[in-house]
Protein backbone atom coordinates (compact mmCIF):
# COMPACT_ATOMS: atom_id res chain seq x y z
CA UNK A 1 0.00 0.00 0.00
CA UNK A 2 1.15 3.83 -0.94
CA UNK A 3 -0.05 6.79 -0.33
CA UNK A 4 1.99 10.10 -1.11
CA UNK A 5 -0.72 13.23 -1.30
CA UNK A 6 0.86 16.92 -1.82
CA UNK A 7 -2.07 19.86 0.21
CA UNK A 8 -0.66 23.44 1.31
CA UNK A 9 2.93 22.71 0.62
CA UNK A 10 2.78 19.17 2.86
CA UNK A 11 3.39 15.56 1.75
CA UNK A 12 0.79 13.16 3.33
CA UNK A 13 2.46 9.89 2.98
CA UNK A 14 2.79 6.43 5.94
CA UNK A 15 4.94 5.98 8.38
CA UNK A 16 7.65 3.59 7.18
CA UNK A 17 10.16 2.34 10.16
CA UNK A 18 12.47 4.33 8.71
CA UNK A 19 11.45 7.40 10.06
CA UNK A 20 10.20 5.82 13.89
CA UNK A 21 12.52 7.34 15.56
CA UNK A 22 12.25 10.89 14.01
CA UNK A 23 8.34 10.32 14.84
CA UNK A 24 9.07 9.41 18.41
CA UNK A 25 11.27 12.60 18.70
CA UNK A 26 8.01 14.33 17.26
CA UNK A 27 5.78 12.95 20.27
CA UNK A 28 8.18 13.69 23.03
CA UNK A 29 8.30 17.83 21.82
CA UNK A 30 5.06 17.89 20.59
CA UNK A 31 2.41 15.64 22.42
CA UNK A 32 3.29 13.55 24.93
CA UNK A 33 3.56 16.40 28.03
CA UNK A 34 0.74 18.47 26.24
CA UNK A 35 -2.09 15.44 25.85
CA UNK A 36 -4.38 16.69 28.42
CA UNK A 37 -4.34 12.92 30.40
CA UNK A 38 -0.82 13.03 30.11
CA UNK A 39 0.01 16.54 31.61
CA UNK A 40 -2.93 16.33 34.63
CA UNK A 41 -0.93 13.16 35.67
CA UNK A 42 2.13 15.15 35.14
CA UNK A 43 3.22 11.99 33.54
CA UNK A 44 6.57 13.43 31.40
CA UNK A 45 8.21 16.88 30.66
CA UNK A 46 8.61 18.50 27.18
CA UNK A 47 11.35 16.99 24.93
CA UNK A 48 11.51 14.04 27.49
CA UNK A 49 10.30 10.43 26.92
CA UNK A 50 8.06 8.06 28.63
CA UNK A 51 8.69 4.19 28.20
CA UNK A 52 5.49 3.00 28.22
CA UNK A 53 4.07 5.77 26.01
CA UNK A 54 7.19 5.21 23.38
CA UNK A 55 6.24 1.43 23.27
CA UNK A 56 2.51 2.13 22.67
CA UNK A 57 3.48 4.16 19.89
CA UNK A 58 6.12 1.99 18.22
CA UNK A 59 3.50 -1.00 18.69
CA UNK A 60 1.20 1.02 16.83
CA UNK A 61 3.45 2.11 14.11
CA UNK A 62 3.93 -1.53 13.69
CA UNK A 63 0.13 -1.65 12.44
CA UNK A 64 1.32 0.04 9.12
CA UNK A 65 -1.50 2.10 9.35
CA UNK A 66 -0.37 5.59 10.56
CA UNK A 67 0.62 8.81 8.45
CA UNK A 68 2.56 11.62 9.01
CA UNK A 69 2.56 15.31 6.77
CA UNK A 70 6.08 16.37 6.07
CA UNK A 71 7.33 19.69 4.61
CA UNK A 72 9.20 20.14 1.72
CA UNK A 73 12.20 20.08 3.48
CA UNK A 74 11.13 16.53 5.00
CA UNK A 75 10.27 17.20 8.90
CA UNK A 76 7.64 16.11 10.41
CA UNK A 77 4.60 18.60 11.10
CA UNK A 78 2.45 16.32 11.87
CA UNK A 79 1.40 12.40 12.69
CA UNK A 80 -1.60 10.51 13.15
CA UNK A 81 -0.92 6.79 14.99
CA UNK A 82 -3.58 4.57 14.00
CA UNK A 83 -3.65 0.83 14.82
CA UNK A 84 -5.84 -1.92 14.98
CA UNK A 85 -8.70 -3.48 17.45
CA UNK A 86 -9.73 -6.57 17.80
CA UNK A 87 -11.82 -8.20 20.49
CA UNK A 88 -10.81 -8.92 23.25
CA UNK A 89 -7.25 -6.61 23.37
CA UNK A 90 -8.83 -4.11 25.82
CA UNK A 91 -8.93 -6.80 28.15
CA UNK A 92 -5.78 -7.95 27.51
CA UNK A 93 -3.76 -4.84 27.73
CA UNK A 94 -5.67 -3.97 31.23
CA UNK A 95 -4.33 -7.16 32.34
CA UNK A 96 -0.94 -6.29 31.10
CA UNK A 97 -1.95 -2.50 32.94
CA UNK A 98 -2.06 -3.88 36.47
CA UNK A 99 1.50 -5.45 35.94
CA UNK A 100 2.66 -1.72 35.57
CA UNK A 101 4.91 -0.47 37.94
CA UNK A 102 4.45 3.49 37.02
CA UNK A 103 1.22 4.72 38.56
CA UNK A 104 0.94 7.75 37.01
CA UNK A 105 0.53 5.34 33.52
CA UNK A 106 -1.96 3.55 35.29
CA UNK A 107 -4.17 6.09 35.93
CA UNK A 108 -4.37 7.45 32.45
CA UNK A 109 -4.83 4.02 30.93
CA UNK A 110 -7.35 2.38 33.39
CA UNK A 111 -9.36 5.35 32.41
CA UNK A 112 -9.03 4.63 28.93
CA UNK A 113 -9.87 1.49 29.68
CA UNK A 114 -12.76 1.57 31.80
CA UNK A 115 -15.01 3.56 28.88
CA UNK A 116 -13.94 1.30 26.45
CA UNK A 117 -15.53 -1.76 28.24
CA UNK A 118 -18.65 -0.26 28.80
CA UNK A 119 -19.84 -1.01 25.68
CA UNK A 120 -19.10 -3.29 23.11
CA UNK A 121 -18.42 -2.01 19.77
CA UNK A 122 -17.74 -5.20 17.80
CA UNK A 123 -21.01 -6.34 18.77
CA UNK A 124 -23.02 -3.26 18.94
CA UNK A 125 -21.64 -2.81 14.82
CA UNK A 126 -21.57 -6.15 14.00
CA UNK A 127 -17.53 -5.67 13.07
CA UNK A 128 -14.51 -8.40 13.66
CA UNK A 129 -11.90 -5.33 13.61
CA UNK A 130 -11.52 -1.53 14.32
CA UNK A 131 -9.97 0.97 12.95
CA UNK A 132 -8.15 2.79 15.94
CA UNK A 133 -7.56 6.43 15.86
CA UNK A 134 -5.10 6.77 19.31
CA UNK A 135 -2.61 9.73 18.40
CA UNK A 136 -2.97 12.79 16.91
CA UNK A 137 -0.47 15.50 16.92
CA UNK A 138 0.98 18.55 15.17
CA UNK A 139 3.83 20.32 15.69
CA UNK A 140 3.20 23.61 17.09
CA UNK A 141 4.59 25.86 14.52
CA UNK A 142 2.48 24.52 12.16
CA UNK A 143 -1.06 24.33 13.94
CA UNK A 144 -4.16 26.03 12.57
CA UNK A 145 -3.06 25.11 8.78
CA UNK A 146 -5.60 21.91 8.48
CA UNK A 147 -3.04 19.27 9.00
CA UNK A 148 -4.81 17.29 11.87
CA UNK A 149 -8.19 17.23 9.72
CA UNK A 150 -6.06 15.98 6.53
CA UNK A 151 -4.31 13.50 8.62
CA UNK A 152 -8.28 12.36 9.53
CA UNK A 153 -9.04 12.51 6.19
CA UNK A 154 -6.38 10.46 4.90
CA UNK A 155 -6.46 7.79 7.38
CA UNK A 156 -10.35 7.09 6.59
CA UNK A 157 -9.09 6.56 3.29
CA UNK A 158 -7.15 4.24 4.57
CA UNK A 159 -9.25 2.41 6.57
CA UNK A 160 -11.69 1.39 3.85
CA UNK A 161 -8.94 0.54 1.31
CA UNK A 162 -7.67 -2.32 4.17
CA UNK A 163 -11.43 -2.73 4.27
CA UNK A 164 -12.42 -1.41 7.70
CA UNK A 165 -16.16 -0.64 8.57
CA UNK A 166 -15.63 1.13 11.66
CA UNK A 167 -13.12 3.86 13.12
CA UNK A 168 -12.91 4.58 16.70
CA UNK A 169 -10.74 7.04 18.67
CA UNK A 170 -10.36 8.14 22.24
CA UNK A 171 -10.28 11.51 21.52
CA UNK A 172 -9.10 13.43 25.43
CA UNK A 173 -8.97 16.90 24.31
CA UNK A 174 -11.66 19.17 23.02
CA UNK A 175 -9.49 20.05 20.00
CA UNK A 176 -9.26 16.55 19.22
CA UNK A 177 -12.71 16.19 19.76
CA UNK A 178 -13.72 18.88 17.42
CA UNK A 179 -11.49 17.39 14.51
CA UNK A 180 -12.51 14.26 14.79
CA UNK A 181 -16.27 15.30 14.45
CA UNK A 182 -15.73 17.51 11.80
CA UNK A 183 -14.68 14.60 9.99
CA UNK A 184 -17.76 12.84 10.75
CA UNK A 185 -17.05 10.86 13.98
CA UNK A 186 -20.25 10.58 16.44
CA UNK A 187 -19.74 10.34 20.38
CA UNK A 188 -20.93 6.88 21.71
CA UNK A 189 -19.74 7.44 25.48
CA UNK A 190 -18.47 10.13 27.47
CA UNK A 191 -17.16 10.93 30.44
CA UNK A 192 -16.91 13.96 32.74
CA UNK A 193 -13.30 14.07 33.94
CA UNK A 194 -14.31 15.72 37.46
CA UNK A 195 -16.76 12.74 37.65
CA UNK A 196 -14.19 10.08 37.24
CA UNK A 197 -13.22 10.10 40.86
CA UNK A 198 -11.46 7.85 43.24
CA UNK A 199 -12.97 6.04 47.17
CA UNK A 200 -12.94 9.58 48.46
CA UNK A 201 -15.18 11.12 45.93
CA UNK A 202 -11.94 13.16 44.99
CA UNK A 203 -10.74 13.64 41.06
CA UNK A 204 -8.52 11.15 39.72
CA UNK A 205 -7.16 13.43 37.17
CA UNK A 206 -7.14 17.10 37.34
CA UNK A 207 -7.57 18.07 33.73
CA UNK A 208 -7.08 21.89 33.16
CA UNK A 209 -9.84 23.19 31.17
CA UNK A 210 -11.05 23.34 28.24
CA UNK A 211 -10.82 20.09 28.14
CA UNK A 212 -13.47 18.77 30.15
CA UNK A 213 -14.14 14.95 29.48
CA UNK A 214 -13.10 11.85 27.76
CA UNK A 215 -15.06 10.76 24.53
CA UNK A 216 -14.91 7.90 22.80
CA UNK A 217 -15.87 8.92 19.21
CA UNK A 218 -16.82 6.39 16.06
CA UNK A 219 -17.52 6.22 12.26
CA UNK A 220 -19.48 3.60 10.29
CA UNK A 221 -17.57 3.11 7.15
CA UNK A 222 -19.87 2.75 3.67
Amino acid sequence: MCISTTFAEMEYKLITEDRYDDVIRHLRDNFFADEPLNKAAGLCRRGYGHRDLEHHSLETLEDNLSLMAVTDSNEIAGVILNGILHPGDIETSQKKLELNDDEKFKKIFRLLYTINLKDDIFQKFDVDKAFDVRILSVDSQYRGQGIAKHLVRHSENIAKECGFKLMKADATGIFSQKILKSNGFEVLLEQYYNKYVDEFGQPILNVESPHIKLQLLYKVLE
